[in-house]
Order: C-alpha cells, then structure tokens, then sequence
C-alpha cells in the first residue's frame, strides 16, 4: 500500500518536542539513515565523504547532523536494523535493484553531457546501504553510546513490536506502514526541519470503524511490499469493503478475485518475526572518541560535522544527557 493512500487513512497530528520529552524511540534504523544519506549525498560535495580508496561514508555525516535532533529534544533514540528479508519481498528487491541500475545509467549519462541539476538528483536515489556504511553507521552510533537492536526481519515491524510491549514510548519511522505493524503511536518527520508529526493507530481504527486485522486487510486489498492490490480498489473503497464484508477473505470471495499467499502477508504484518529486547537506555556518548572515527579513520571533512559534534556535546550539558534512563 503506497505511503500516500495511507497517510489518506492515518490519524496524524503535528505536535510539539515538548510533548514528547523524556520519551524513547526506536528508529527504524534503514529508514532514518537512508533519508540522511540521500540528503548528504544531494547537496555535500562528493569530496567531503569519500576516502582515498573511493569509499563512499556520506551516512557518517547524515549520523552527526541526525542525532543532535533527539537529544536537544531529551529523546532517547534506540536504533533498530533490519534483518533477514522475507522471500515474499523478492520481487520488490529485484525490482528496486533493476531501477537503481536505470538510475546509474541515467547518472553516467548526465555526468558526461555535464547536466549537474539532474547529477544531484540522481546520484541521490542511486544511494543505497553498503556493508561499509551499516557497518560504520553502527560503530559511530556505538562510540556515541547510542543503543542498537538486530531485528529477525523488518526494522519496522521489530520497531512497532517494541511500541506494542512498551519497551519505548514510540516507533519511529517515516514509513506508514508502521499502523500495519500496529504501533500504537509513531513519531514522524524526525529526519525535517519543524515539529514532529505522532500517528495514532487507535485513532486511526476509530476514524473508520476497523479493526487492526481489518486495517491490514485494507492495505492487502489496495497493494503492499508483498502484494499487489486488486484493480480499481483504492483506500477507500477498501475501508467500505471491509465495512460491508468484515475481512479480506469474504471481499475477495465476493469479487471473485484472488491474492497469492494472502493468509501469508497478513500473518507478516500482525504476527511478524520480532524478539523481546531490554536495550539499556542510558547514554553517555564519547564525543571525542566519535570525532576522532569520522574525521581521522574516515577522513570525512571536519567542516561538515563539527557542528554536529558540538550540538551532542552542548546537548549533553543542557539536557543531563548522560543521565537518562
């Protein structure tokens, strides 16, 4: 199910810091990374983040200039990274790997014609997460004593199970697909400038007469990570189906249509592969030690993060950072 038709659907807010204070939040980790990376790479000279060998680490600026945001607003972020992906999300896979090799053509074309315009626009969506820069993203994250979760599979349904047994006060993520997950309340937008945006699952449910299963059944309906919809069914139509009909099963038999694997995928949005987690949620980062990783081992220009390293280090004294618990 596309982000807009759910975002059509979802009982969002726009709230304030201050409401959230003192709250915890477990990021999907590939989400809020890649929106900072992408970033990085647009509008940061290539020069800035590549080492000698070509290595490409622009998420360690994306890392240093995304954190100071939690911790100016005294919320204690613990980073979720994906696991294994599900054999159903194949053919999204190959079919994103196939654009990204479009993408990498169109880019050496506008490189050699000398179009910069669509070079920046396209040397982001050729971004994608290298062992290299999971890897260093989790090393900075730890030398800023920064808690880190391995999800089985989905960041984001590990993110949401976190929320559900109230290990944090929030998932956070800018994907909509967290309600499908059930989160009962997401923090969005924490990668923009302004306030946050807070999801409200149960609110949602209210709005439109649903159930949890029953929401799912309407993203299953109108198409998903794992599916595709069925024709001429958007959201809400999808809603009034379920309404009618009570779930995805009597829909489906009622338009003689067919989902492959349908009993499947929702079992992958309300009983996904998580684990129980007890991250320690005191932080006391070693600003120096992280500056010297980015900028001495990885050689990233020190003009692009030391505000950032400033930021944590001003955090740190204003917010008792390192006594959160």
């Amino acid at each position: 199910m596309g982000n807009a038709d759910l975002r059509d659907l979802a009982a969002i807010e726009e709230i304030s810091f201050e409401e959230v204070a003192g709250s915890t939040v477990a990021v999907d980790a590939h989400n809020w990374l890649y929106r900072y990376l992408t970033t990085t790479v647009k509008w940061t000279s290539e020069s800035a983040y590549t080492t000698a060998d070509g290595t490409e680490v622009a998420n360690l600026i994306g890392v240093v200039q995304g954190l100071p945001k939690f911790f100016e607003h005294d919320l204690t972020p613990i980073f979720v990274f994906d696991g294994a992906v599900t054999e159903l999300k194949d053919d999204e896979v190959e079919q994103r790997r196939q654009q990204r090799e479009q993408y990498e053509d169109d880019l050496e074309a506008a490189r050699e014609r000398g179009d910069s315009v669509a070079v920046a626009r396209l040397e982001s969506r050729t971004q994608r997460l290298t062992d290299t820069i999971v890897d260093t993203t989790r090393e900075l994250l730890e030398l800023l004593d920064v808690p880190v979760v391995d999800a089985p599979a989905e960041g984001e349904a590990q993110c949401a199970h976190m929320a559900r047994n109230d290990t944090v006060d929030y998932a956070g993520t800018e994907d909509y697909d967290a309600l499908l997950f059930g989160a009962p309340l997401t923090l969005r937008q924490l990668t923009s400038k302004g306030n946050p945006e807070r999801m409200d699952l149960q609110a949602t449910l209210d709005r439109h007469g649903l159930s949890w299963e029953q929401l799912v059944d309407v993203a299953i309906l109108c198409g998903t990570d794992f599916n595709e919809g069925v024709s001429g069914i958007g959201p809400k139509t999808a809603v009034s189906l379920l309404n009618e009909h009570g779930d995805l099963f009597a829909v489906l038999d009622a338009r003689d249509e067919e989902i492959d694997h349908a009993d499947r995928i929702r079992q992958l949005f309300l009983d996904p592969a998580v684990v129980d987690v007890d991250p320690e949620t005191s932080v006391d980062p070693d600003v120096d030690a992280a500056r010297e990783f980015v900028v001495e081992q990885w050689g990233v220009d020190p003009g692009e993060v030391e505000r950032g390293f400033e930021r944590i280090e001003d955090a740190i004294v204003q917010t008792g950072l390192d006594n959160w618990t």
